[in-house]
């Protein structure tokens, strides 16, 4: 399996940690990592993680400017992206196909060649343009997953809602997380 994982400018750059840990579990998975500016920006605002941390995650590290990357080519297979978190910035480019850095050409390439995208979107509360440009975005094959808290499993700390979010994503690769809590039934 060969992934994507984007981490853009959005609050909530930790659960892209989580992420990549996750997927670091799984054998023959082969992550390439794509981080905006603005991302880098929020791990220093948001977190104590250190960038070479984060990056160390992956197997392969991409300049979000280098538009001559493995991952801006139709030709080179991947089984999706995650863009885990996603701001209304980075929706918005790729609601209008307007490719013009590595993250929004590599969502570009997956969503033109019929390939898996998750988008985990962060903004709260959204606007009517932020509605328009996610229905936009889902109406051209994007899976949205916004990270929104969960009361049935009795999540109690911020860990768990992350490992359920992260469980969520991952459900749509058919990769099942060990640290996510189903839905048991009600009797």
């Amino acid at each position: 399996m060969r992934l994507i994982v984007g981490i853009s400018g959005a609050s909530g750059v930790v659960m892209a940690q989580y992420m990549l840990k996750a997927l670091k579990q799984i054998s023959n998975c082969e992550v390439h990592l794509v981080i905006t500016e603005g991302a880098c920006k929020n791990f220093a605002y948001e977190t104590q993680v250190h960038l070479e941390e984060v990056m160390a995650l992956a197997d392969i590290n991409h300049d979000n400017k280098n538009l001559a990357a493995t991952i801006s080519s139709g030709s080179f297979k991947t089984d999706g992206m995650i863009i885990i978190p996603c701001s209304m910035k980075t929706v918005a480019g790729i609601a209008a196909g307007y490719a013009d850095n590595l993250l929004l050409r590599a969502a570009d390439v997956c969503l033109k060649e019929n390939r898996k995208v998750v988008l985990v979107p962060r903004e709260m509360p959204f606007s009517r343009i932020h509605l328009r440009n996610i229905k936009e975005v889902s109406d051209n094959g994007c899976i949205i997953i916004p990270p929104l808290l969960t009361f049935y499993n009795n999540s109690n700390s911020l860990e768990q809602q992350i490992d359920h979010i992260i469980g969520k994503i991952l459900m749509q690769f058919n990769i099942d997380y060990k640290k996510f809590v189903p839905w048991a039934g009600a009797e």
